[in-house]
This record gives structure tokens, C-alpha cells and sequence, in this order.
């Protein structure tokens, strides 16, 4: 990679440490459903695979991500380190959001990261199920952006 790429701190190896703060990082970026800002993580090369989708480059990301956020409104999400090692990190998440209808959905998933040195993510592998919800069975009911903090995760509100 050129010596002029940009680097995305922390860059691996990971730590248990920074490995949960890089996680914190991504789950910060995508709150703000900003699709450039989330694709600046990634290398212009980067490859993905989400749910039945393969997708290649910061443009297809952009793209993507524009597409996603138009449909899931409201998005909020949480993610939480599952493992690390070496360049990679592997993630649990949930996100809650509605359809222009109205109708909520929680999605669940993990998601499978390859760093390179530095710290650009260069592979995201992601599976992901959708469950409809009821409005009174939201959990996520931050102001919309970063997830505050005190806010619980996944396993304090049992998911």
C-alpha cells in the first residue's frame, strides 16, 4: 500500500483493548448514517459481502449505504467485539429501525473484519436476520447519532 494511505488508528495487531475500540469506532460512524464518512474506513479496494450483496470499493459502499439508509429509517446500533486476533476482529450486532410504513424490524448479525496495516478494513463479511417488531418492544432509544455511553449494550439488554 502507499506510503501516502491514509491510517485509521488503532491499527493492528489488535489488543482486547484496541480491538473494542476500533468496534466502537465503526458503530459510531454508521449511527451517523453519513455513507462517506462510513466508506473512509474502508480501503478504496475493500470487499464486502452483506447478506446476499458483494460489493467491491469505497463507491459501491457509498452506494450501498445510501440505498440502506433510505429504507431503514430511524437506524440506531449497537455493536460489541465478539474475538480478535492479529488483523482481525470479529463482531455481534443489533439495529433497530422502521420501513416508510411504519413496521420495526430489529436485525441481528456478526460480522467478520480483515484490517490492513493500516487500519483500513479491507474485507467485512456480514450475516444478517431481520426480525419485525413491535413498536412497544424497542430497546434503542437514543437521540439519533452516537449511542451515549451509558446506554446498555447487547448483553445488558439481553440480546
Amino acid at each position: 500500500m502507499a506510503s501516502d494511505s491514509p491510517v485509521r488508528v488503532p491499527v493492528p495487531p489488535f489488543t482486547r483493548e484496541t480491538a473494542v475500540w476500533k468496534v466502537r469506532m465503526a458503530e459510531d460512524a454508521w449511527n451517523t448514517r453519513d455513507p462517506e464518512r462510513v466508506s473512509l474506513a474502508y480501503t478504496v479496494d475493500s470487499k464486502w459481502r452483506n447478506r446476499s450483496e458483494f460489493i467491491t470499493g469505497r463507491e459501491q459502499i457509498v452506494h450501498f449505504l445510501t440505498r440502506k439508509w433510505a429504507k431503514e429509517l430511524d437506524y440506531r446500533l449497537i455493536k460489541e467485539l465478539w474475538a480478535t486476533e492479529g488483523s482481525r476482529i470479529s463482531v455481534r450486532f443489533a439495529y433497530e429501525w422502521h420501513d416508510d410504513s411504519g413496521n420495526w424490524f430489529r436485525s441481528y448479525g456478526n460480522e467478520n473484519w480483515a484490517f490492513d496495516e493500516n487500519g483500513l478494513m479491507v474485507v467485512r463479511i456480514a450475516s444478517i436476520n431481520d426480525l419485525p417488531i413491535r413498536d412497544t418492544d424497542r430497546k434503542f432509544f437514543w437521540t439519533m447519532g452516537r449511542r451515549p455511553d451509558d446506554h446498555p449494550g447487547l448483553d445488558d439488554l439481553s440480546l
